[in-house]
């Protein structure tokens, strides 16, 4: 929580952005959405789809809210009132979507794989950017962004291409469409959290995000899931969960907020091509997964195109937000 506070500290900065802040919290969410595929594909043994992103998410929201209710407290900036809250309630619908299709892709294709597959958001996210924000245009427009991008998506391409197996129907269609639907709504949803995290703060924007993505679950959960998995598991799973909440899905997501705030969504989106390969690595050493020597060239063209997307320079102003 420390580096959560250094990162967020409301620090005055020129021309509303402080570009090394955004890096920062942009390389901390990097390493922290590294690992969410690992939490989830060991929680399906014992939470079912439903359960488990209810339950990761009420934790996430109580780990929250604490630092909502200081800010409220301290009064400043717009008021968590009903617009608030339907401006908040529009990136929750398709969070709720992507959370749900991304557990259940993990039946049909692995953690790591998973990962790097998701890597595709950046095209969508760029487009979206490209038609919701005319201040991301510029980036879009740069060399080292479209190279970049495009090296980025054919290491992760090649990556999931060389997998064993992948060619001989291990990988199963219905799991890929799947994947992609929880792509295209982590896409969407990283565009659409950007107008809220500007009116409102990151701490007090994902507070009512992750309340609403909780109260849209608990039905789902009530109908298809089973609500008291919590009592029927051991203490040491209950723990994993919690802190694959806190971790994964606070912190990560505040931290994720505040780049999009200070380097854009579409460089934001771009930079999290790494995700792959820390998962990738985590899932070989937890799970047995192995990259092949055609997979590990793979990745090193991913990592090239990452660099040369980090080359774009954002542009110097930008709308002006509440700090956190």
């Amino acid at each position: 929580m420390k580096i959560l506070s250094a990162i967020t500290s409301p620090e005055p900065h020129a021309g509303g952005r402080n570009i090394s802040r955004g890096y920062l919290a942009l390389f901390a969410t990097v390493i922290i959405w590294s690992l969410p595929s690992l939490f989830q594909f060991y929680l399906l043994r014992y939470y079912d789809v439903w359960a488990q992103n209810f339950y990761r998410y009420s934790v996430a929201c109580i780990a929250i809210a604490p630092f909502v209710a200081f800010r409220v407290r301290r009064g400043g900036g717009p008021r968590l009132d009903l617009r608030a809250l339907v401006l908040c309630l529009i990136p929750a619908v398709p969070n709720v979507v992507h959370q749900i299709t991304q557990t259940v892709a993990l039946f049909y294709i692995g953690p790591g794989v998973y990962t790097i597959f998701t890597r595709s958001s950046v095209i969508m996210t760029a487009l979206l950017a490209l038609i919701f924000f005319p201040e991301e245009r510029h980036i879009l427009r740069q060399w080292q962004f479209q190279v970049g991008t495009l090296l980025g998506l054919v290491g992760a391409v090649g990556v999931f291409w060389f997998q064993p197996g992948a060619n001989t129907g291990h990988v199963a269609i219905r799991g890929l469409f799947i994947a992609f639907i929880a792509t295209t709504c982590w896409a969407l949803y990283g565009v659409l959290v950007k107008r809220p995290s500007a009116r409102l703060g990151s701490i007090r924007s994902f507070g009512l995000i992750s309340f609403i993505t909780s109260v849209l679950l608990f039905p789902l959960t009530c109908a298809f899931g089973n609500v008291a998995t919590p009592v029927q598991v051991s203490w040491f799973v209950n723990l994993t969960l919690v802190i694959s909440a806190v971790t994964c899905i606070t912190m990560a997501h505040v931290l994720y907020y505040v780049a999009i705030q200070e380097i854009g969504v579409a460089l934001a989106q771009t930079l999290q091509l790494l995700c792959p390969l820390g998962a990738v690595a985590l899932s070989a050493w937890t799970f047995g997964e192995r990259l092949g020597t055609a997979q590990l060239w793979s990745a090193a063209i991913l990592l090239f195109g990452t660099f040369l997307a980090m080359r774009v320079k954002p542009i110097a102003a930008s709308e002006t937000a509440e700090n956190i």
